[in-house]
């Protein structure tokens, strides 16, 4: 991909590479480590975005 892009699309990835995110620790603690797992994250080399 190349790197000039649309300051939308850039947005839009930028927001996908937030949420691609580990469950914060603190979070584990709160909730008795109940959730460990994120369910939506998202591998890169598993599944691609549709942008």
């Amino acid at each position: 991909m190349s790197s000039t892009k649309p300051a939308a699309m850039k947005g839009r990835l930028n927001k996908k590479i937030k949420q691609n995110r580990r469950v914060p620790a603190w979070v584990m603690m709160r909730t008795n480590r109940q959730f460990l797992r994120h369910p939506k994250r998202r591998s890169w080399r598993m599944s691609k975005l549709k942008e």
